[in-house]
């Protein structure tokens, strides 16, 4: 029997079916999720989502998604509007903390609360921008791309290793199969040498992640991966705005502003090599 609203706040770890919850209110607040990311976030941590109930009504949600040893990503930070500013947040935030004690945490904080980040003790790496266009693509041959599934799986995860603070071989694992979206890389001399993924999302496509060795690669995987989608559908694309050459990426094929984030970092911001970051995998896992 569910108590009533006006009961006590409690905390719990999501079940997997609450995540798609979590998704549903991420589609509220306009982030444009995937239709099949649930799955893989929960693949990704299946005990790191967290949700504030008054009585049996969920009120709150967090990702606080664990990689490797030292590693962990906040996300999925929503209050339901009407329980705002009511300090039900809060609790879950320092809940949320609480489990990523001790690991360097990254976080992609929207404008409006990345000040609250900073006295959390959140300090800013860069921004991250997501950029729109179209797909559609008239593509020559090129024998340099390959479809992902074809590469074997350790070879990806020791090409991904650099471009993330820990292990996430769970989540890429699941990120590269899913439902409705085509995982290509870019061969050099019969080696790895750049990936990417696109996926179906409530509006259009993204492009997340896009890694590349050299600019010439990246914009052979991002024109085969658009041109995978019709051409009437929109693609959105997140870069690090501290890659130039990710900029003129999205400048040359017509791509405009919609939105950003600051990607912020508690401890020691990670090295990473972000000249070959072309596209951020997602704004809620990292």
């Amino acid at each position: 029997m569910c108590e009533s609203k006006h009961s006590h706040f409690s905390i719990q770890t999501m079940m997997r079916q609450e995540i798609d919850l979590a998704v549903e209110w991420a589609a509220a607040e306009g982030w444009n999720p995937g239709l099949h990311d649930a799955e893989c976030f929960y693949a990704a941590d299946p005990e790191g989502f967290l949700v504030g109930k008054v009585g049996c009504e969920s009120v709150v949600c967090i990702s606080v998604v664990t990689y490797g040893t030292g590693f962990g990503f906040l996300g999925f930070y929503i209050v339901k509007p009407e329980f705002r500013g009511k300090g039900y947040g809060l609790s879950l935030w320092n809940a949320g903390m609480k489990r990523l004690q001790g690991r360097t945490v990254g976080l992609d904080g929207v404008v409006a609360q990345q000040e609250n980040y900073r006295k959390s003790g959140f300090a800013l790496a860069y921004r991250n921008v997501r950029y729109q266009g179209f797909g559609g693509n008239k593509l020559m041959p090129d024998g340099d791309i390959v479809e992902l599934k074809t590469i074997p799986f350790n070879e990806l995860t020791a090409y991904d290793q650099p471009f993330f603070p820990d292990d996430r071989h769970a989540f890429l694992k699941c990120w590269i199969q899913q439902k409705e979206g085509s995982a290509l890389g870019v061969m050099d001399n019969r080696k790895l040498a750049g990936y990417g993924v696109i996926r179906r999302c409530r509006t259009g496509y993204k492009i997340g992640p896009l890694f590349a060795d050299t600019p010439l690669y990246a914009d052979k995987l991002f024109s085969a991966l658009k041109a995978t989608v019709p051409e009437e559908e929109p693609v959105f694309l997140d870069i690090p705005e501290v890659n130039p050459a990710a900029v003129e990426l999205v400048k040359r094929h017509n791509m405009s502003v919609v939105f950003e984030t600051a990607r912020m970092y508690t401890g020691i911001i990670p090295d990473l090599p972000v000249q070959k970051i072309f596209g951020v995998t997602t704004f809620e896992l990292g």
